[in-house]
């Protein structure tokens, strides 16, 4: 049986290991047929952490990794736009 491939975007790397991968997908509304979105989170395998938030990377099906793990990252399909650096500079009052 062939093993399913999702693309998602990983929204925490915290735990040592493992991402939490968020896919999102459209569904046609049974009665008023308007197309909505639904999405889920996965816990996928990432062995050296080097998958960040906001990264779009492709998650794989394997056999159980742990209790919540039963998928791998396969690939970074796009890197993030970076995450947003607190710049400590001092400014000068303009009414001295």
């Amino acid at each position: 049986m062939p093993k399913r491939i999702l693309i998602g975007t990983v929204t925490s790397d915290k735990t040592d290991k493992t991402v939490t991968v968020l896919v999102e997908r459209k569904v046609k509304h049974p009665l008023y047929g308007k197309i909505i979105r639904r999405s889920k989170k996965y816990h996928a395998h990432d062995e050296n952490n080097e998958y960040r938030p906001g990264d779009t990377v492709r998650i794989e099906e394997t056999k159980p990794i742990s209790k919540t793990k039963t998928w791998a990252v396969l690939d970074r399909v796009q890197a993030s736009k970076g995450v947003a650096v607190e710049a400590d500079l001092e400014v000068e009052a303009a009414g001295n």
